[in-house]
């Protein structure tokens, strides 16, 4: 699989090449890597997960990233890598997905877990898998970054 990248200026590129990374809407114009073209998600669905994360960033104070691509073993150890690679790992919440191993990740940082819990987490990611089987990537995308949103609330 190769997955799209769809990076913005304000985020420090992912280790691994197949990032969707959020940005925050102060952080100025978005960049788009042409590859993203390529990736497993379609130029509307990479718009709607871009509205998705500005939606999710905005009405929580948050940053919510999307990883989609392979991950090496252990995947939660480097899921949780890749969210440390994040501008501010402490406030940031990463979706890391590996279609191809059929895996899903969500990580969390120390101030962002006393706003979203594990079961909030875990709703989440039962809705994304459900939709992820139905073959809706993208939007079993969205809808896990609206319920991680409104479970995350703004502080």
């Amino acid at each position: 699989m190769t997955a799209g990248d769809l990076t913005h200026a304000a985020q420090a590129q992912a280790a691994q090449p197949h990032a969707v990374q959020a940005h925050a809407a102060e952080h100025g114009p978005r960049q788009w890597n042409p590859e993203v073209l390529d990736g497993p998600l379609t130029t509307r669905q990479l718009l709607r997960v871009d509205e998705a994360l500005r939606l999710a960033d905005a009405s929580t104070g948050l940053t919510f990233s999307v990883y989609i691509g392979d991950l090496e073993e252990p995947v939660r150890l480097h899921a949780e890598k890749l969210h440390e690679q994040l501008v501010d790992p402490d406030r940031s919440v990463l979706l890391a997905i590996s279609p191809n191993q059929r895996v899903l990740e969500i990580v969390t940082g120390a101030a962002t877990r006393r706003r979203l819990f594990d079961r909030d987490c875990k709703l989440a990611a039962l809705s994304m898998a459900a939709a992820f089987g139905g073959g809706d990537l993208g939007g079993g995308i969205v809808a896990g970054l609206a319920q991680l949103a409104e479970h995350a609330g703004r502080a």
